[in-house]
């Protein structure tokens, strides 16, 4: 697209529209105002600092294309800064503090530097590649400022920002630029998690007003804010605002240009060296001097104290270790694991694996002997890597070197699978698909499902695969999924649930209308409601929908109630991709009617919300079917997350109980299977499917289990997760940089109890979560002349009971599920500190509380069977 220019003073097109004319010196006035504002109300202010120069801009050299040689020179600054608390209640601020500067970096911020400079254009950038970072970086923010053109339009530009699209408005004689920051492409630096429901939510904004008179620039107002916060809490979060001005105060007589015949030579009749220097601004990593130390850490390390430590404030004891790995060398690391006792190793594993740095994945292989350590830390260390929320392939490589060609026990050989699953998955959307690690990954999973000799190791594989939701791998999945035994079946449609909708192509579609309607064969009626909540929850064709709900005419009683009972749930859920389609349908009476609507089972499918913040909706959905003879065949309970357009799958617990029948001596139905008596688990944890977990297995497992039981749930899960794990630099064009880092960490301890009570006809089953999280949010300026921080830490704790009481005795079964949540306490701290050569202060607020214990009410038949069956508790 081409743009007709707009010329300031001179004609169209004139290359000399902008200039800085032979024989004269021209002096600007150079503002700099930053501010670094919480956006919690109940936060310190931030402050804000200013920044005062004189500038001197002279031409060296032009040659006859226009190309000119100018040389820039801060000539004199000075800073100071006033804090938020100064100000008075009207709003004007109180005396500001001056920023004495050293008498080193006033010379090195007066060197000049040169700018090859075409009509607005900066074609280079000449300085001394030894100058500090920061001062150097101020000298960029500087030069970004010329960087301009005289006609509307649209260009990239490089600038201290990056490589940048911007926009051109003229008016008159002056020039708007509107650049476009979430366009700038520039080196990477730093690393954010996968899931984004646990990053930040970057709003930059940059807006230019330059006002040119007789081909010279008069001023520059340069605005720009960052609004950064957490996508899953807005108000935990900073914003930046920046300001630059430049005004032309005086001009006056400069000496003349030597004549030179190239812009080398021009620059070699100038004092010093002057190298090439790059537009963006140079990375910046401050000094830690107040960070926990691993040397200093093992120097007065206590192992009973520290059991105790980790037991009372576990997640920010998390992110503490976690911090002095990610400093610490291999040697410390490994005394670390070594010193540790056997109830803290697991923590120090966890915290080793979320570190991710070189020096500790290191220790953890020479300290993990796959063929001695219990099983239970093995699985520590490889559930550790399958959470990871940010994983690197040297992590994956570890855990492929710990798994290959070893005689393993099933427990961690299924669980090493379930782990590389997540791994490779989490690799592919960081874009590093094509990493030989991850080839390796993905061919052992697939190894394993091939040579699988039973169907429990096919379904781990299986579930493997669904944790990477590797679109290639979906034909595989198909195959297992019509023409495998039931469980096998379950396990590849479950994973096939696991992709976006965008991968559940009209090929996968057509699979599943097969399986649902058993085109090919019999199937297990729960694949065939996964099959059918497929084509449900994937932009499906009106065609399906109707499709599935004429086929509940020739269901039977209990699956045809979940099924409608589904389809009424997604209706009421305001975010389902089928709700539309299904609104229009119901408006068919053939469709929508009594007969059909009025069945007569127990099974039912609910979906309500939970809490809902201007962020976040966090909903839960229960899903129950039932036999024909009122047995509990499936429930599942799912807790999921929506923000932004976002879905997390934040727990979901699936119970299978089969063969109940038969343990109480009645026939199986007319319909149903003759299956052997179980129950187990099987559990999603943000979004990483676990080893399933089997309760028990036949009468005589069954049997044992209930005479030798200690009573003590079975622990599904437990330990410390790195949920958040983000680092962000963002360059200002000033040439200043706000590093934004957090890290949020959960502790967390599941387990579930099934109780069978063969005497009494009745089962209970118990799922209880607790959970610590704790997020540290900090943003950090660095300037040659002051260094400012604005942290937010945030604590909560909660526990969430979710309780099942099934009595067979009655007619029909009688069922109560109960979730309730105990009291939330909660604190967070909000600091700004600042601190400018031997000057510095702290300013710090917080708040505390406690949000009250709840029982949710999920629906009105629940609550009936709960008050006749806890009555009749009461009486006995």
């Amino acid at each position: 697209m081409t743009t007709t220019p707009q010329c300031l003073c001179l004609s169209p097109g004139d290359p000399q529209a902008l200039s800085f004319p032979a024989g004269r010196q021209y002096q600007y006035r150079y503002a700099l105002a930053m501010r670094l504002d919480p956006l919690a109300v109940l936060s310190p202010g931030g402050g804000w600092l200013q920044a005062e120069a004189l500038l001197g801009v002279r031409r060296l050299w032009r040659d006859p294309g226009g190309e000119e040689l100018l040389r820039v020179q801060i000539q004199e600054l000075k800073a100071r800064q006033q804090p938020e608390e100064a100000k008075g209640q009207a709003g004007a601020g109180g005396p500001s503090t001056e920023i004495a500067l050293s008498p080193e970096a006033q010379a090195e911020l007066q060197q000049p530097i040169f700018i090859s400079w075409s009509s607005g254009k900066v074609k280079a950038l000449y300085g001394d590649e030894a100058e500090g970072a920061l001062i150097s970086n101020l000298k960029r923010g500087i030069a970004s400022l010329l960087q301009l053109q005289p006609h509307a339009g649209t260009a990239v530009e490089e600038d201290t920002s990056g490589s940048c699209r911007v926009t051109y408005t003229v008016s008159n004689h002056s020039i708007t630029k509107a650049k476009d920051l979430l366009s700038c492409t520039k080196p990477k630096l730093g690393f954010s998690s996968v899931n984004k429901i646990f990053g930040v939510q970057w709003q930059p904004t940059s807006r230019s007003q330059y006002v040119v008179k007789d081909g010279v620039l008069q001023s520059v107002l340069a605005e720009e804010s960052h609004m950064v916060a957490l996508a899953l809490r807005s108000t935990t979060g900073i914003k930046i605002s920046s300001r630059q001005q430049l005004e032309l105060v005086s001009s006056s007589p400069a000496p003349e240009e030597e004549a030179r015949r190239s812009l080398e030579d021009a620059l070699a009749g100038t004092d010093g060296q002057h190298q090439p220097l790059g537009m963006a601004s140079l990375p910046f990593r401050r000094g830690c001097t107040h960070c926990p130390s691993l040397v200093a850490y093992l120097k007065t390390f206590d192992g009973r104290r520290a059991k105790r430590d980790i037991s009372q404030a576990a997640a920010w004891q998390f992110q503490r270790f976690l911090q002095m790995l990610r400093g610490a060398k291999k040697r410390d690391v490994l005394q670390l694991l070594k010193r540790a006792p056997e109830e803290m190793l697991p923590f120090v594993v966890e915290a080793a694996v979320a570190a991710q740095s070189v020096a500790s994945l290191a220790a953890l292989s020479d300290f993990l002997d796959f063929s001695k350590e219990p099983k239970s830390l093995l699985e520590t260390f490889l559930y550790a890597a399958a959470f990871s929320p940010r994983p690197s392939k040297e992590l994956l490589r570890l855990v492929l070197d710990k798994l290959d060609g070893k005689q393993l026990a099933p427990e961690v050989r299924e669980t090493g699978a379930i782990a590389l699953g997540s791994l490779v998955g989490k690799l592919c959307r960081q874009r590093l698909r094509g990493l030989q690690e991850v080839e390796r990954g993905v061919e052992a999973i697939l190894a394993g499902l091939r040579g699988a000799k039973e169907e429990p190791e096919a379904v781990i594989h299986l579930l493997a695969l669904g944790n990477a939701a590797l679109p290639e791998t979906i034909p595989i999945l198909l195959e297992h999924a019509e023409e495998g035994p039931a469980a096998v079946s379950s396990a590849a449609i479950s994973a096939l649930r696991r992709f976006p909708a965008r991968h559940v192509s009209s090929e996968v579609k057509r699979a599943m209308r097969r399986i649902f309607h058993e085109k090919r064969k019999n199937y297990e009626k729960t694949c065939r409601l996964a099959a059918a909540e497929i084509l449900l929850d994937s932009q499906p064709l009106p065609m399906d929908v109707i499709n599935i709900l004429l086929a509940t005419g020739e269901m039977e009683t209990e699956t045809a109630t979940f099924l409608l009972r589904k389809v009424q749930s997604s209706l009421r859920a305001p975010h389902h991709p089928a709700r539309e389609i299904m609104k229009d349908i119901m408006g068919d009476p053939q469709i929508n009617n009594y007969h059909r609507f009025s069945k007569a089972g127990v099974s039912s499918s609910f979906l309500g919300p939970l809490t809902a913040t201007q962020d976040l909706l966090s909903t839960f959905g229960l899903d129950l079917l039932f036999l024909e003879g009122g047995f509990l065949r499936k429930s599942v309970s799912d807790f999921s997350l929506l923000n932004h357009d976002r879905r997390l799958r934040a727990a979901q617990v699936t119970i299978e109980a089969q063969g109940m029948e038969s343990m109480l001596g009645e026939s199986v139905l007319e319909g149903e299977e003759e299956t052997e008596l179980m129950a187990g688990m099987s559990a999603v944890f943000f979004d990483v499917q676990l080893r399933p977990v089997v309760f028990f297995q036949g009468y005589a497992d069954l049997m044992a289990k209930v005479l030798l039981s200690s009573g003590e749930p079975t622990s599904v899960v437990k330990g410390n997760l790195l949920l958040m794990d983000h680092h962000q630099v963002i360059p200002l064009q000033s040439g200043l940089q706000v590093v934004v880092k957090v890290l949020g960490g959960l502790g967390l301890d599941i387990s579930a109890n099934v109780d069978v009570n063969i005497w009494e006809q009745e089962l209970r089953t118990s799922i209880k979560t607790r959970g610590s999280l704790a997020i540290d949010f900090q943003a950090e300026l660095d300037a040659p002349f002051l260094q400012a921080t604005v942290r937010s830490q945030t604590e909560a704790e909660s526990s969430i009971h979710f309780d099942t009481f099934l009595r067979f005795s009655s007619s029909p079964v009688l069922m109560c599920l109960q979730l309730r949540e105990e009291q939330v306490p909660y604190r967070e701290i909000f600091t700004v500190s600042r601190s400018a050569g031997n000057q510095s202060s702290t300013a710090r607020k917080g708040r505390q509380g406690i949000m009250p214990s709840r029982e949710l009410a999920l629906h009105q038949d629940n609550s009936r069977a709960c008050s006749l069956l806890l009555a009749a508790e009461k009486e006995v």
